[in-house]
């Protein structure tokens, strides 16, 4: 393995959380009179936190966004994720290939500790992390595309940028990577490639992942 750690995004890399949560925020937007279509919830505010989307609908129509928007919308979304979400496939296998290689690995997210619990109690992936590996933009002044997150994960898990990997797939979270100083691998299950083309590598199901880390080509 070429890298002292691998930091991995949450929603759309480990879980199957982005059809889930932009269904719910866009339907939330346009319910409150800002018409948001699925597809534009994905374009705008993938990989993004909260503040994005305030930012955004304020930016473009002049309104806020009631104060009790954050509450309602992640109490939309953990609801539909306790019944609904799922792991992405392949992906338990590779943090347990990772776990027996003795690679270090943790998640930074630009969700809220709490949705990264509940996706990841959920979905069976949280005894991969515990409580000491999990990184939210709730740490940080800064949410992606700024690099604070992945750098305030390396220093806490004492790993240089240089040789960090970075798992993502939203264009926000490779800018971020990127900033940071760190390789990055994009995942295009959701993602247009050409919109992750800043990242090292591309890969479209999770099993090619672990070969990419190593250096050697996919052999699914």
């Amino acid at each position: 393995m070429r890298y002292d750690l691998i930091i991995f995004d949450n929603d759309g890399v480990l879980v199957d959380s982005e059809p889930i949560s932009n269904r719910i925020l866009s339907g939330y937007l346009t319910e409150l009179g800002h018409p948001t279509s699925y597809e534009e919830s994905i374009r705008d505010y993938m990989g993004s936190a909260m503040h994005r989307v305030h930012e955004l609908v304020l930016e473009r129509s002049g309104q806020k966004l009631p104060e009790d928007f954050d509450d309602v919308f992640h109490g939309r979304v953990f609801q539909a994720f306790r019944q609904d979400l799922r792991p992405v496939p392949g992906v338990a296998d590779v943090l347990a290939k990772l776990e027996a290689d003795g690679v270090p690995f943790c998640l930074a997210s630009s969700g809220s500790h709490e949705r990264i619990r509940v996706a990841l109690h959920t979905t069976g992936l949280f005894e991969h992390f515990g409580e000491e590996r999990i990184f939210s933009s709730q740490d940080v002044g800064r949410g992606k595309p700024a690099p604070d997150l992945f750098l305030h994960a390396a220093q806490v898990m004492e790993a240089e940028p240089a040789r960090c990997a970075v798992v993502e797939d939203s264009p926000l979270g490779v800018q971020a990577a990127v900033a940071a100083g760190m390789d990055v691998y994009g995942f295009t299950a959701m993602t247009p490639a050409a919109k992750l083309r800043d990242a090292n590598a591309l890969f479209s199901d999770a099993r090619e992942l672990l070969d990419l880390l190593a250096g050697r080509s996919p052999n699914l």
